[in-house]
């Protein structure tokens, strides 16, 4: 059992005899004096299917289940399947594509820090590091005369996702992004 206000994305809920991972959790603080700050959890079966929804008051116990993080990297791409290895025992995960999606606009061949969740010896997903180095694949060249305010331009990096960066940067060069906000944090 956690507490609502302890959920983190990716931890798993059971739910009628089906486990459930967390993919977002909005907070809601009522404005009204001694209201409990609400929890909307959203949640995708393990292993596909039905979706879940539910809110949950701040101090109440939600059934989560255990889980064990394994460190792994990206090894290839197998038809619909991304396959992991692990960093420790060398065994591999197939993940289907659909499912990580969010992730994999995160993930290269060089990526450290990636974590698979198993519950039993099934993988239900990826947990992802803070931040992660990628390499800017495109974007509109970089101005000589960059003023020291905060404007910015679209750059679209290796892994295909499009974010705001400084304006003086160049395609090629390598940054720091954030993989909760998904923003641009400092060069690499």
């Amino acid at each position: 059992m956690t507490r609502a206000s302890d959920l983190k994305k990716s931890d798993v809920l059971e739910h009628n005899g089906s486990l459930f991972v967390i993919r977002q959790i909005d907070v809601q603080s009522p404005s009204a004096r001694g209201a409990a700050t609400l929890y909307r959890v959203r949640a995708a079966a393990v292993g596909g299917g039905p979706k879940f929804e539910e809110r949950f008051k701040g101090d109440e116990d939600v059934p989560t289940v255990d889980l064990q993080r394994r460190p792994v990297h990206f090894s290839y791409l197998d038809g619909d399947d991304h396959v992991f290895m692990d960093d420790e025992d060398y065994s591999q995960y197939p993940l289907n594509s659909a499912d990580i999606a969010d992730e994999m606009a995160f993930i290269t061949d060089a990526t450290h820090g990636v974590m698979a969740l198993k519950v039993g010896d099934t993988v239900i997903g990826l947990e992802l590091p803070s931040s992660v180095v990628l390499s800017i694949a495109e974007t509109a060249p970089a101005m000589k005369a960059a003023s020291a305010s905060a404007r910015t331009k679209p750059a679209t990096l290796e892994t295909g996702l499009v974010v705001q960066v400084p304006e003086y940067l160049q395609e090629g060069e390598k940054v720091k992004v954030n993989t909760v906000e998904r923003k641009f944090m400092s060069r690499a």
